[in-house]
């Protein structure tokens, strides 16, 4: 671990880490390395999960999304899973694991409902980037797992949080991406989230009207007109 902070401490720029706070990223402890430089050196170091735990407890933010690219997520357990999403801190952080190694392990499903009534912003909001993630990776997953997300979505979708709220329209606009019974369903949800009137519930339906909507125009600009 010692040699990957090293790494990170000799490759960090201050123009990279200036330029954080323009995304709402915390650099109080940032080195300033890029992602796709992160993400070059994962592959350099390899898979090792006591390496991705040394990485994470060291608390710098670079070391962290570099732990959730050299992450086993097989060896993750529960209580690594819930000590990792309770310390998350911006949203970068939040669904660079999400979507790298929490949603690849076979844990996952079993978080996202636990997660969505968490308190804290950015723990609450990996519920609905884990969510967001399997809709893309478990590619085995019923529909009926996805189905069974849309009460926590709209349980969330009126907390006010800037983070949460996006996290949940992101989550529900990708479920409704999968396939067309989720998109059904999406729609059915975010229809009647539009209609709530002006909270943060109206925003994430009327946003998820809009991108499935663009999505049905494109499918079906893309099939042969009849003759």
């Amino acid at each position: 671990m010692a040699r990957a902070l090293a790494w990170l401490e000799k490759n960090g720029t201050e123009k990279v880490r200036g330029g954080m706070a323009r995304y709402g990223i915390p650099a109080v402890r940032a080195f300033g390395v890029s992602v796709g430089a992160l993400k070059a050196y994962a592959r350099e170091l390899g898979k090792s999960q006591p390496l991705a735990l040394g990485l994470w407890s060291s608390g710098w933010y670079e070391a962290r999304l570099l732990a959730a690219f050299v992450a086993e997520p097989a060896s993750l357990g529960v209580r690594d899973m819930n000590a990792w999403a309770s310390d998350f801190d911006s949203w970068a952080v939040c669904d660079t694991v999400c979507f790298h190694a929490f949603d690849r392990s076979p844990l996952a499903w079993g978080r996202i409902a636990p997660w969505a009534r968490a308190r804290a912003e950015f723990h609450k909001r990996a519920a609905f980037a884990l969510l967001w993630g399997l809709t893309v990776h478990d590619k085995q997953a019923p529909d009926a797992r996805f189905l069974e997300c849309l009460p926590l979505i709209e349980a969330a979708s009126s907390d006010e949080r800037d983070y949460v709220k996006k996290g949940v329209d992101m989550a529900l606009r990708a479920l409704g991406k999968r396939n067309a019974r989720l998109r059904a369903a999406a729609l059915e949800l975010a229809t009647r989230l539009a209609e709530a009137g002006e909270g943060p519930a109206a925003w994430v339906g009327r946003s998820t009207l809009r991108e499935l909507g663009k999505a049905r125009s494109k499918a079906r600009a893309g099939k042969p007109g009849r003759r």
